[in-house]
């Protein structure tokens, strides 16, 4: 659920999940006075009472600022939107009013005409408290940095601003800072009293504390239901907090009564269909995303999600049941009807080997499907996870649902989808194994640490951005690590916090052993902190685990710590030798980088430019042996794996080639030569059945040589004993070019051999 890396399936739904719940209370004490008894009635659930009494304004009231109000509480946004634009062009210096156009335009799902607003507002007067929570809301909505010190602003100038005290308090949950948001909470509710003001959105989130705590929230429910028996939205914000703990299934039974209790509550009808996509439930996601649009036809959420559901019969369903340990698990890939033939093969295999290494490893077996989806467009891919285009994630994971990028779905070979697959696969087991209890750290720090360990691609691999961030010393303790996933304090820190979770998990295996980091796993099946759970398996305090992490990175990675400007003045020469073509120089400098930052073997990796320079300089076998190296610690770019299987072939190492070759079905398998090569590939090492995948896969290539992927197929087949069928496919083949040669001898040799059996 990494950006540009795997998987942030919380923060995508999050992303999704839109601003508003409900109608939303103005504390602002600037609200015209006119409109009390219309909000009080609203705010009690009389809706009938409330929208006569908004319309009676809207018609007959001369104050256009009551009136966009009012038109505004009956949905009438068009109307809302043409009297704030008529305010505010009266008056230019207008801040109040401007503050409440941007509000509208929240609610509307148009984040930036929002944010303009707001600062068109502080730009008139700076101290505005309503712009600036105005602005601190879209940064928290968005998961972004800035927020919480926009709030702190707020409250130093004005301890009583009750929306500053509620977001505030909203933020600290969805972090895990509990005993933040109860003080944030106790402090609102105290002001709310005082100035006798609906409690309904203190109470809401004073439910949703019990819950997290996992504790009873009915006292507060039946607080909400005395003031007001029809407001959903304190189920809806139940639902976000499970949804922000992955737990989807009970998110839905709690959307499912906000719809009873307030039908026309849009947003809860959108977020139940988004959820019921989540858990596979195609058409009743459909249903309520059709009712979420019938009231709010402005949400992007909602219509890319039912364009998206227009297009689904554009993919195919395929059910394999598989033997894992005697156990038969059900995969179930989804896939684009164009890619299904030649993706099914690699997705099945991957993912068996998955789950067989994950149920050995975690000693859980899954209970229910596991659904694999994978998406040709990175946009519809990036909609049926967070209704969005365009975010940077390349997969997440729902459960026993997982959705990703197929290989097409980014430039062709700039992912590793098949480590992207296992990286899903892993987060099924790690949340299906706690109920979903598991923090994020733990889950991504596991995904992450099974790539390394037992994924398509082992190797440590390390990114710049980790090493300076802990040269900086920019990593969080144990008990905090969560927070780098939720709301990054800098923009690279989301990637930091993968790669540091990752480095815990390896941590672990190395200190206390690989069965420390499964019972760290387990001990989450249960409701405990990271620092119980830490403690209790580990035995160690949280403090003392970061000591000793921190020493632990610090002494794997000294060399390259010491020697960043080294490394990076190294690096650059090398570049800078290969550009004028001085390839012994270029060797040498790359030599020197490789040595000093041995784990960069991604996007850039110096081991490139070692193995580039070095058989530009006629030194083959040590290109060849770097990389070696290189894709031994995890490298894996596709154009130098070819380079690699085909120096391997000129020093007759023809099988370790091939295997080279095969590793590239899980970077870019929608290359037809690859296919055909390794089809012959598999012919003359005697392995019928691999060569036969290679055949049937090239075989659904439209620009494939169809007579001779029919021919291949012709000689697997007889190879394993399948006489009828191969006659067929050379059949097949002469259909596609009747003077193919090869297939004609073919054909006539099993003719003649079956004439003299006969």
């Amino acid at each position: 659920m990494r950006p540009v890396l795997h998987s942030l399936a919380w923060l995508a739904t999050l992303l999704a999940a839109g601003a508003a719940f409900g109608f939303e209370i103005d504390y602002d004490t600037r609200r015209p006075a006119a409109l009390v008894e219309c909000d009080d009635a609203l705010y009690r659930g009389q809706r009938e009472r409330a929208i006569a009494c908004y319309t009676q304004h809207l018609a007959r009231t001369p104050d256009r600022h009551v009136q966009a109000e009012a038109a505004w509480r009956i949905n009438d946004l068009r109307r809302a939107n043409d009297l704030f634009r008529a305010l505010v062009n009266v008056s230019p210096q207008a801040v109040y009013e401007r503050v409440r156009w941007g509000y509208l335009f929240l609610q509307t799902h148009q984040h930036a005409q929002a944010v303009e607003l707001f600062r068109e507002a502080l730009d008139i007067d700076p101290n505005d408290v309503s712009a600036k929570l105005g602005l601190a809301r879209v940064l928290a909505e968005r998961f972004e940095g800035g927020a919480r010190g926009l709030v702190e602003e707020v409250l130093a100038r004005d301890q009583d601003q009750i929306g500053a005290h509620l977001l505030a308090a909203r933020m600290s949950l969805e972090e895990g800072k509990y005993d933040d948001a109860k003080t944030a909470l106790d402090r609102a509710a105290r002001i709310v009293r005082q100035r006798k003001l609906p409690p309904l959105e203190v109470d809401s989130l004073r439910a949703a504390l019990e819950l997290v705590r996992n504790r009873d929230p009915e006292r507060w429910l039946k607080s909400i239901r005395s003031y007001n028996p029809h407001y959903g939205g304190v189920y809806e914000q139940l639902a976000h907090f499970e949804i922000m703990r992955r737990r989807y299934r009970e998110a839905t039974a709690f959307l499912r009564q906000a719809v009873a209790a307030e039908p026309d509550l849009w947003s809860a009808h959108a977020e139940l269909g988004l959820n019921l996509l989540r858990l596979g439930d195609i058409e009743q996601a459909r249903g309520h995303l059709t009712t979420a649009y019938s009231g709010d036809p402005y949400s992007p959420v909602i219509v890319n999600s039912l364009r998206l559901l227009d297009r689904m019969n554009e993919f195919e369903l395929a059910t394999t049941t598989l033997d894992v340990g005697g156990t038969p698990v059900e995969v179930r890939a989804r896939l684009h009807r164009r890619e299904a033939p030649a993706l099914q093969p690699y997705v099945t295999e991957l993912a068996r080997a998955g789950i067989e290494a994950f149920s050995r490893r975690y000693d859980f077996q899954l209970a229910e499907p596991v659904t694999l989806e994978l998406y040709p467009d990175h946009d519809d891919f990036a909609v049926r996870v967070a209704a969005l285009p365009g975010i940077g994630l390349l997969g997440v994971t729902f459960g026993y649902v997982v959705a990703m990028d197929s290989p097409s779905g980014r430039p062709r070979g700039e992912f590793h989808w098949g480590s992207t697959l296992w990286h899903e696969l892993a987060h099924v087991f790690t949340l299906e194994a706690t109920d979903h209890r598991v923090p994020r750290w733990l889950s991504e720090g596991i995904s992450v640490f099974e790539e390394w360990r037992t994924g398509p691609t082992p190797g440590v691999s390390i990114p710049p951005e980790f090493m300076s961030a802990l040269h900086e010393d920019k990593l969080l303790p144990i008990e905090d690590l969560d927070s780098g996933f939720i709301r990054p304090s800098y923009p690279t820190q989301i990637q930091v916090s993968y790669v540091q979770a990752g480095l815990v998990c390896l941590f672990i295996e190395e200190r206390w052993g690989f069965e420390r980091l499964a019972a760290l796993l387990k001990a989450f099946a249960r409701e405990v902190t990271t620092a119980q759970a830490v403690e209790a398996v580990l035995k160690t305090p949280p403090s003392a685990f970061d000591r000793e992490f921190k020493a632990y990175l610090r002494a794997r990675f000294a060399r390259t710590l010491d020697n960043l400007a080294e490394f990076e003045r190294a690096y650059q020469n090398a570049q800078a030798a290969l550009e004028r073509e001085q390839w012994s120089a270029a060797a040498e400098a790359a030599r020197r980088a490789v040595a000093l930052y041995p784990e960069h073997v991604g996007p850039g990796s110096p081991a490139l430019l070692l193995a580039h320079a070095l058989e530009r300089a006629g030194q083959r076998a040590e290109a060849l042996a770097a990389l070696e190296a290189y894709r031994a610690a995890g490298g894996w770019d596709p154009g130098a794996l070819r380079e690699l299987a085909r120096w391997l072939d000129e020093v007759g190492r023809s099988q370790e080639a091939t295997e080279v070759l095969a590793s590239l079905n899980y970077v870019d398998p929608l290359a037809p030569e690859l296919h055909a090569e390794l089809g012959e590939r598999w012919l003359a090492a005697g392995r019928a059945e691999q060569a036969l995948r290679e055949f049937r896969v090239l075989q659904s290539f439209s620009d494939a040589d169809r007579a001779a992927a029919h021919f291949g197929a012709a000689r697997a087949l007889r190879a394993l004993g399948e006489a009828e069928q191969s006659r067929r496919e050379l059949l097949d083949a002469l259909a596609a070019a009747p003077y193919f040669r090869p297939a004609q001898a073919l054909l006539l040799q099993m003719i003649e051999e079956r004439t003299r059996h006969d």
